[in-house]
């Protein structure tokens, strides 16, 4: 029996890791790219436009979102922030809406653990899904009960002194400010978001000139820290859980959940029951599209498992997070709606998709277990050459090049002036991007003395005054 479990537990792993080693590539590739967009894309210009409920606010909602970033809760906590500043209700969920469906990453992943299929179901999907949300909003939203609590969140943030960062919409901390040469104080939400304000303004010269210079290169290296940050744990547990409950999730489970057959009402059931696994199954972001492979092998069908991909937007945690934003009646509209949404459009996908003939064939493909994953093929080749981008970004990144200020931050590495926070230590002066990190050196010096602050090189110097 202890034999089994271990060869079980095992197999999981090696299931699960091999769908990341499969994907890595394009997740690597995904964000690169994404960090691109967000940091030569002008974001303010589009957030000032968002406010009329009309064709073209959601149009350019839509396109904000695509090019965000792909985290349900970064996703939300910049939803609030658009809303704060007054965007309609079908507005910020559409910005939601595209910035965990139509994203770079994501649709590499879903090709290659899922296929093309799926792919064109879920950019196809993404856009009706804005479609019908945008339909049922019209006729449904309670507008004075969104009006109050727009109203109630600006005066609480106001009383609470709560500051919007921004960079990124999302709420700032008092640990991370910045008082601008005009005086006036800025909040920021971590260290990465104030080093991206002060590298925004530092820069004077065109993307194509940024791109060839270090500074360029360590805007990408931040952008791209901060993303990973904020979906690496989905990914990491959307894989390992997706391997367990492919070895372990007996079929009958599968069978007793989803009803098999012919007939709209076995489409429509299956595509509830894949937005009622997503709201309990706590992997968001892109970790649910391992998880979707596991539910495509276990039989569910097609509606079935491109309505639990659309849905990371209605998971436990996210609705928790609605709640404590808008309160307990606007998360409930919110998943009302959403929940429709979901199933509804997987249920036109599949519709679509059996009168295309091009629901993809699932006797016809391995199944997880009998895949190889490890093997030298465009795969291995592909990681190589992602890890190797990833390796050079966060280089430029860990080396400052072409960052802004002429101190590194003994703390976090980041570069730094003598404007903001420095303390003395053994006679020598230590310059902080923050009193985080100023407080951080102060309770354990000895750990980060060694960290001797210098002064940029000649040439970083040039490149920063160049750029």
């Amino acid at each position: 029996m202890q034999a089994v479990l271990v060869d079980g537990i095992l197999e999981a792993l090696r299931i699960g890791v091999g769908f990341l080693w499969t994907a890595a590539w394009a997740i690597i590739m995904g964000l690169t790219v994404t960090s691109l967009v967000q940091v030569y894309v002008s974001k303010e210009r589009m957030a000032r436009v968002l406010g009329d409920g009309d064709l073209s606010g959601l149009t350019k909602a839509t396109a904000f979102g695509a090019a965000s970033s792909g985290c349900s809760f970064g996703a939300v906590a910049i939803g609030k922030g658009l809303f704060k500043k007054g965007a309609h209700a079908v507005n910020f969920f559409a910005f939601m809406f595209a910035s965990t469906n139509l994203i770079v990453e994501l649709g590499l992943m879903i090709l290659l653990l899922l296929g093309w299929e799926f792919l064109v179901a879920e950019l196809l999907g993404g856009l009706v899904l804005i479609a019908v949300m945008a339909v049922i909003v019209h006729f449904t939203l309670p507008e004075n009960l969104f009006e109050e609590v727009r109203e109630t969140i600006n005066e609480r943030d106001r009383e609470s002194g709560v500051t919007e960062d921004p960079t990124c919409g999302m709420e700032g901390d008092e640990e991370y400010t910045l008082t601008t040469d005009g005086g006036e104080t800025l909040q920021f939400c971590s260290e990465g978001c104030l080093e991206t304000y002060r590298q925004e303004t530092s820069s004077r010269g065109g993307w194509r000139d940024e791109l060839l210079s270090w500074g360029g290169w360590y805007k990408i290296g931040n952008q791209y820290r901060k993303e990973w940050s904020m979906i690496w744990k989905d990914v990491i547990a959307g894989f390992l859980i997706s391997g367990v409950v492919i070895v372990f999730v007996p079929q009958w489970v599968w069978n007793t959940l989803f009803i098999e057959g012919d007939g709209l009402l076995v489409i429509a059931e299956n595509a509830i029951m894949g937005v009622a696994i997503a709201v309990i199954s706590f992997v968001g972001s892109m970790g649910n599209v391992p998880f979707a492979v596991a539910l495509w092998g276990g039989g569910i069908s097609f509606a079935g498992v491109i309505a639990f991909v659309y849905a990371d937007l209605i998971t436990i945690p996210v609705l928790n997070v609605y709640r404590k934003y808008y309160g307990w009646k606007i998360m409930l509209y919110i998943l009302g709606v959403f929940f429709v949404t979901m199933a509804f459009t997987g249920f036109l996908m599949e519709l679509l998709f059996d009168a295309l003939g091009i629901i993809p064939d699932l006797a016809g493909g391995e199944t997880a277990t009998e895949q190889t994953y490890f093997e030298l093929n465009y795969t291995f080749y592909l990681n190589l050459i992602a890890f190797g981008l990833s390796g050079f970004l966060l280089y430029v990144y860990r080396r400052g090049l072409g960052a802004p200020g002429q101190y590194r931050d003994p703390v976090c590495g980041m570069r730094t002036d003598d404007s903001g926070p420095s303390l003395t230590h053994d006679g020598e002066t230590y310059y902080f991007c923050s009193d985080h990190c100023k407080r951080s050196f102060e309770k354990r010096p000895s750990e980060f003395a060694h960290q001797h602050p210098q002064r940029s090189s000649a040439g970083e110097s040039q490149n920063h005054e160049h750029h």
